[in-house]
């Protein structure tokens, strides 16, 4: 079960990734049929619907042709819970 703080981080992903796949000069479109997802896969995962698998980083860095390491260089939400 999702929690707030995995929404969170999940959202936190999906708006870098799409600043990743901008700046590369993908659309939402070409990044999911070069990596081979369905249509909406790419959208949900930068709206932070969808959880991604590990395989699928590593797909989407492939097809991005960057190290799947820039991927993961992000700004994590704050842990609401440790700030006692």
């Amino acid at each position: 079960m999702k929690t707030e703080e995995d929404d969170a981080l999940c959202k936190a992903f999906g708006m870098h990734l799409a600043k990743v796949r901008k700046s590369r000069e993908y659309s939402q479109d070409r990044l999911a049929h070069e990596a081979g997802f369905g249509r909406s896969y790419v959208g949900d995962v930068e709206r932070g619907l969808r959880n991604i698998s590990l395989v699928n980083l590593f797909k989407i860095a492939d097809t991005l042709q960057i190290d799947v390491g820039n991927l993961l260089n992000f700004e994590r939400p704050l842990d609401t819970k440790n700030l006692n």
